[in-house]
């Protein structure tokens, strides 16, 4: 028996939600999660969680699973995925889908992670108090100078990724991008990518009437009762970012909703780019 690993993968608001349960039902698989932000608790408006009733039509995994204030890594959803997967494999299931727009949690699951620089609680903490600071403008430059390959692929405007690029650079004395060796884990199932897209005008209307739909679902009471976990590693996101800034007084609710989807279309256009590097991917447009 080949067992296989099917993953929906492409940009936000793309429709992979539906098209996952879909194919789940087709298969009879649960739904296996590879969202980076989908699996916090209390996150459920900015995220997009599936809707009850996606959830209801089929089994999901890796939904609102872990509390907002943990620090929980790729490498953690590496482990604990491929534990899931294996499980599900010896219950009898021939193929399970996955379905998620995290691009590092899903290279993780395919080819595994690169044995990175040991942490320094220190420097980290030096880190973030820059930030407290003087924002994440200053850290992005200074890792800029040093490893211009990661700069170029990371969410810069994320603190918690360019910090940790950061250090990783300045403990090793090398590029953070220099420990990424390139060459996968050999795992014990096949993996099949399909990707998903859309003309980009209907894929940008798509976003901007998401952001309107969670603005009428209550996006500001839910980002102001996270308040107390602003600093935390699963609110340094687009949705998230903008609506502190309106609740702090910087910025009109009008301009954080420009913003949200301004900042939303520039990630599915780095989602894009990035898989578009993927020669296995199989592009389906929608």
């Amino acid at each position: 028996m080949t067992r296989r690993l099917q993953i929906i993968l492409g940009p936000t608001a793309v429709g992979k939600t539906d098209f996952s349960i879909s194919r789940a039902l087709e298969e009879g698989s649960p739904v296996i999660s590879c969202d980076s932000r989908q699996l916090y608790m209390n996150m459920s408006i900015g995220t997009a969680v599936p809707t009850e009733a996606q959830l209801s039509a089929v089994k999901h995994h890796f939904i609102q699973t872990v509390p907002v204030d943990a620090h929980y890594t790729a490498g953690d959803y590496e482990q604990d995925a491929l534990e899931l997967v294996g499980t599900l494999f010896e219950e009898g299931h021939e193929t399970l889908v996955m379905t998620g727009g995290s691009m590092l949690y899903i290279d993780a699951v395919c080819n595994g992670l690169d044995r990175m620089p040991e942490a320094d609680p220190v420097l980290r903490a030096e880190l973030w108090a820059r930030f407290h600071e003087s924002g994440v403008d200053p850290l992005a430059e200074q890792l800029k100078g040093l490893d211009p390959l990661t700069y170029s692929q990371i969410d810069i405007r994320n603190p918690q990724r360019v910090i940790r690029a950061l250090e990783g650079c300045l403990v090793s004395g090398r590029p953070f991008s220099s420990f990424k060796s390139g060459s996968g884990k050999k795992r014990d199932f096949v993996i099949e990518k399909i990707g998903l897209n859309r003309s980009r005008e209907e894929l940008y209307s798509r976003i901007d009437a998401r952001v309107l739909s969670m603005m009428e679902a209550g996006l500001v009471d839910e980002v102001r009762s996270l308040l107390p976990y602003r600093d935390c590693q699963a609110l340094q996101t687009v949705g998230y970012r903008e609506i502190f800034d309106y609740l702090d007084g910087k910025i009109p609710l009008e301009e954080a909703v420009r913003l949200i989807q301004r900042n939303t279309r520039h990630y599915a256009k780095k989602q894009l780019t990035w898989w578009r590097r993927d020669p296995s991917i199989r592009w389906i447009d929608l």
